[in-house]
């Protein structure tokens, strides 16, 4: 956005006696070099004073958050919050920009910069540990996340977001604390992991999940996965190949959710027959798994999760194809699979993760034939679909003439001008007048009857 809103909002806040700072996340991302979006600011004037001053510069203002003593705006398309400096006491302000800062999450969010002189307030070195690339609790990390326990979830999703390792001591409080997520509501616990999910290290992201006890809360399944007995019987593991699959698919939310999923009842129809490893079923009972894990976490539209239940149940089908299958097999795999086709396909790529070249490029190419067998009778199913602009009925009232092979022969050329692209199959009239030329540069002018014999 403009800078010029912003320096005019700072000028009306120092003019009436307050300050006004660029805060938390937005100084971060602006110091690590990326686009800014909404804006998060802080100050120490009331939220009463806020709106008013909002207002007195034309902003678009909503006051739904004044009692947590939030002002949101937007100007130039831009939402902007501007928040008073909150006290050590839930629901109390404060005109000390300390305190409130010392209530962030961690030091790379506990920076303020001020917009009317660039001045970076930072007391606990979160530019330090932005630059080293640490993850750091403010102060004392265990109060942090007794204030939040969203906060432990959080941090991993940062390291995940942006490749930073946790400081130490603030994984230790992490782990500590890890039984605390249950006292918070399941949605907040979704939405962390859903944006973890579709960062650039989401494998690192659900590992430190796992590692540091929060998986053991909040998704059990997965570290049923890792516990799975692997024993003297010959089978990947599941937990490092769902790992590997979140690190080759898209950064989608489909894709990724998928990823974590597909696998995911494997520990539950984990069987050996003869010396051999089985999951029967696991796809049809991971469908369902899934389906229960996304609805309990009420993190994603239901759209969504139906999507990524259903390939998990047919994540396997795409594997199974063969080159001998005939048309009517692909035509209803193409059925089966309907409006989660394309991402099944992508996901049966990344689903091959063995370490044999020779196997990896099998399975690609196999892969890869389906696709383009799909294509092929796709295109084919588009050309059926074509017609002449005119049928048999039009034509034989336009030339009053009985049925005859006559009609084929037109409605063939007028057909072919559509295939090709110059003629619409919705234009009745070039169509008409194509077709009297049609008849009158054959046969002296007449339409061409039927040969004998």
């Amino acid at each position: 956005m403009s800078s010029d809103f912003l320096q005019s909002l700072s000028q009306a806040f120092v003019a009436a006696g307050y300050r006004l700072y660029l805060v938390g996340g937005c100084v971060r991302d602006q110091m690590l070099g990326r686009l800014l979006h909404d804006l998060d600011l802080t100050t120490d004037a009331p939220p009463a004073v806020t709106l008013r001053l909002a207002k007195s510069l034309g902003a678009n203002t909503y006051s739904l958050g004044e009692k947590f003593g939030t002002i949101s705006m937007i100007a130039d398309d831009t939402v902007i919050e501007v928040t008073t400096f909150r006290a050590a006491n839930p629901g109390q302000f404060s005109r000390d920009l300390r305190e409130d800062l010392a209530h962030r999450d961690f030091t790379i969010n506990a920076l303020a910069r001020d917009l009317q002189s660039g001045t970076l307030h930072d007391y606990w070195g979160g530019a330090d540990d932005l630059r080293a690339g640490i993850i750091r609790g403010v102060e004392n990390p265990a109060a942090r996340f007794a204030e939040d326990p969203a906060r432990l979830v959080r941090a991993v999703r940062f390291a995940a977001q942006f490749g930073f390792q946790i400081e130490p001591a603030t994984a230790v409080a992490i782990t500590a604390a890890a039984p605390t997520l249950r006292a918070i509501s399941p949605e907040r616990v979704g939405r962390e992991i859903s944006r973890l999910l579709v960062s650039d290290r989401s494998a690192l992201g659900i590992e430190l999940l796992v590692n540091l006890g929060l998986a053991a809360v909040c998704l059990p399944e997965l570290e049923a996965m890792r516990q799975m007995p692997q024993g003297d019987f010959r089978h990947k593991d599941v937990y490092n190949h769902t790992l590997l699959v979140l690190g080759k698919v898209a950064p989608s939310p489909l894709l990724r959710w998928t990823a974590l999923l597909h696998d995911i009842a494997k520990p539950q129809t984990y069987s050996v027959e003869n010396g051999e490893v089985h999951f029967f079923g696991h796809e049809v009972v991971g469908a369902r798994m899934a389906r229960e894990m996304m609805s309990r976490l009420h993190s994603e539209p239901t759209e969504l999760v139906a999507q990524v239940s259903r390939l998990v149940e047919l994540h396997l089908r795409a594997g199974l194809y063969e080159a001998d299958w005939t048309d009517g097999a692909v035509r209803r795999f193409i059925r089966e699979s309907d409006t989660v086709l394309e991402p099944l396909l992508a996901f049966a790529r990344a689903d091959l993760t063995t370490a044999n070249p020779r196997k990896l490029l099998a399975g690609e190419q196999k892969i890869d034939q389906l696709a383009e067998r799909i294509a092929n009778l796709q295109a084919q199913a588009e050309v059926a679909k074509m017609h002449s602009p005119l049928d048999g009925d039009d034509l034989m009232a336009l030339f009053s003439r009985p049925p005859g092979r006559w009609i084929a022969e037109i409605k063939d050329y007028l057909l072919n001008l559509v295939l090709d692209g110059s003629l619409s199959q919705e234009d009745r009239v070039t169509a008409t007048a194509l077709a009297l030329q049609f008849v009158a540069a054959n046969a002296a002018g007449r339409p061409t009857e039927p040969k004998s014999g």
